[in-house]
């Protein structure tokens, strides 16, 4: 199926829209023929070519329907004659004017039918791009550009919008126009007609080798802008670095050959964009003018054709060249569109690596334990954890310890699910989490991380990530247990403080305190802590560390550390290396042993 089939899917919805947008092209094709043939009656008095006829004209069949067309026209003006040449003259520029105001009338309609399927096809296709990017693997986004997903979801859309869906507006209107002028062409000059029909195929040629190189050119425009609004995610994101080490120049330079790249790219897919229009234009004319000559020759030379009869075929060639131009742009648009779909169908066609089984059960609560059994994981080649196991009991805080790269936050990356384990298994109360929904198996954990990820909305609806319909009194609660209120109470709007792009009209501590109340909200039986106190000053620390300790009371909790001040009250603490754990035990016992934990704690209070 092609990708321009593909994103038609999404137009089935709004079907009753396209029926009715067919329906009033029908009648503006048809009414755009009749207003200029309608001319013909009017040509025919000013030139004093009608013929005198007093006796209605009788209907003989289908065969002779040209000729009773041309009886019953010269009958109908010979009776206003009749009347007065004045009342023909008026009676020929209103039905003019009639037709022309009907064409009109039925465009617009057939614009207002088409605008409600375009833009809920936009809508629905940013929906499902959007709830596909949320529902992809993390490990899905450590392999692409955030910038060249929000180019996708942005740029690639507009352009479906601007090429497939503006080619939904001449599916029908253009073809039928040129139909119905070919028809009533027929009826005035076969042999005329015929003649014109050599020519249109030379045009179809010269337009399409033109417009075979778009697509090549329109992905290289599509990539670029990926690039370059990953550039710029990157540069907003880490804007105190690349001021505070005066990298200004690096990511300019950066992004200055980004955007020349797309110029160049851009230069050249218009510019052949662009020659599509004045080449259909110009075989166009070319055709006018040699049918001019032919034409001229039927009327003056041979005889054959009234001259009122040749202005008003000359009129109606003209009006097949405008929907031909725009065939021939859509065309091109197609090649655009292509590109533009592809990128968008690799993300809505991208299987998730980690799915829910078709059987997969609902778990509510926990009772015993979570097991890690036995697991190996490698991100790419190397293998982060080999043959780990630990058993964390109800009610126990296990703490994770040891060098950067040792897989600690692996252990909590696979625990959430982030990540599918290569070899062993992780249960919780004897039940593996791939046969737990991933949904379920999410309300079971809350989750806090080094990183203090809030968003760019009040101190309330943050909070209610965490619980959707928590009270104010509920949430007031949560910020207490975290030693958080202290500081939100003198908020000039409390809780209903907006706290910035990424909370950072907030301090460090303050956003982690939030983040901490955010997971007390939750109330979730497990918790699970990566490096929650490791980007903190120490008075900072010491307030989110009591608040980390009144949340994990009477709680289930996995705590990876990078302080090892933090962890000394866990009931159990896991050391690991490369991998492997290499000792475990409590705070005083792995002391004793004076081994890895006993020199990791001497670095840390020697430094």
């Amino acid at each position: 199926m092609t990708p321009f089939r593909k994103i038609l899917r999404y137009a089935l919805p709004y079907k009753m829209y396209a029926w009715l947008n067919v329906i009033a092209n029908i009648f503006y094709a048809l009414f755009g023929t009749l207003a200029m043939v309608s001319l013909f009656p009017m040509l025919s008095v000013l030139f004093g070519d009608t013929e005198k006829l007093e006796v209605e004209p009788i209907w003989t069949g289908l065969a002779n329907g040209k000729e009773y067309a041309e009886d019953y026209l010269n009958y109908f003006v010979t009776q206003k004659a009749n009347e007065g040449v004045d009342d023909v003259l008026i009676f020929m520029v209103a039905l003019v004017i009639i037709m022309f105001l009907l064409k009109n009338l039925f465009g617009y309609l057939a614009m207002y039918f088409i605008s409600f399927l375009r833009n809920g096809v936009i809508k629905d296709l940013r929906n499902d791009l959007y709830e596909k990017t949320v529902d992809l693997p993390v490990s899905f986004y450590s392999e692409k550009r955030k910038g060249d997903s929000i180019a996708r979801i942005t740029n690639d859309v507009f352009e479906i919008q601007h090429s497939f869906l503006s080619i939904l507006e001449l599916i029908v209107r253009e073809p039928l126009m040129i139909l119905f002028a070919i028809g009533a062409m027929l009826l005035i000059s076969a042999k005329l007609t015929l003649f014109v029909f050599i020519f249109i195929p030379i045009s179809g040629v010269v337009i399409s080798i033109i417009s075979k190189s778009l697509k090549k050119h329109s992905d290289k425009v599509q990539e670029e802008q990926g690039v370059f609004l990953s550039i710029l995610e990157e540069t907003l994101g880490g804007l105190k670095i690349i001021k505070g080490f005066n990298a200004e120049k690096i990511f300019s330079s950066k992004f200055k050959d980004s955007t020349t790249r797309l110029f160049k790219s851009s230069n050249t897919l218009l510019n052949r964009q662009n020659l599509a229009s004045p080449t259909s234009e110009f075989l166009g004319i070319v055709t006018i003018a040699i049918l001019l000559w032919y034409g001229g020759q039927m009327v003056l030379v041979e005889k054959t054709l009234e001259p009122e009869a040749f202005l008003v075929y000359m009129a109606l060639a003209y009006q097949i060249l405008t929907p031909a131009k725009a065939i021939s742009k859509a065309n091109s648009s197609i090649k655009r569109g292509n590109s533009a779909a592809d990128r968008i169908l690799e993300i809505l066609e991208t299987e998730s690596a980690i799915k829910d089984k078709a059987d997969a059960i609902i778990k509510d609560g926990f009772n015993e334990k979570v097991l890690i059994d036995n697991i190996s994981f490698k991100y790419e080649d190397e293998w982060v954890l080999r043959n780990f196991s630990l058993n964390v009991p109800k009610g126990h805080t296990v703490a994770l310890v040891g060098q950067s790269g040792s897989g600690k936050s692996t252990i909590a990356n696979l625990v959430t699910r982030f990540y599918d384990v290569n070899e062993g298994r992780i249960l919780i109360d004897d039940t593996d989490i791939k046969d737990i929904t991933q949904h379920s198996l999410r309300n079971l954990l809350g989750l806090v991380t080094q990183d203090s990820i809030l968003f760019n909305d009040t101190i309330k609806q943050n909070l209610r990530i965490g619980k959707e319909n928590a009270t104010d009194a509920e949430i007031i609660d949560a910020l207490k247990i975290a030693n958080a209120w202290e500081f939100v109470k003198d908020l000039p709007l409390g809780i209903e403080t907006n706290i910035g792009d990424s909370g950072n009209k907030l301090s460090g501590g303050q956003k982690q305190r939030l983040s901490i109340a955010r997971a007390v909200l939750k109330n979730p039986p497990i918790m699970i802590l990566d490096e929650a106190t490791s980007a903190l000053d120490t008075e900072s620390e010491r307030l989110v560390q009591d608040a980390l300790e009144n949340m994990m009371k009477n709680r289930t909790s996995i705590v990876i550390a990078h302080r090892l001040s933090t962890i000394q009250n866990a009931d159990t603490i896991v050391v690991l290396s490369k991998g492997e754990i290499v000792e475990q035990g409590k705070h005083h016992e792995l002391l004793e042993k004076r081994g890895t934990y006993f020199n990791l704690v001497e670095m840390q209070s020697l430094g």
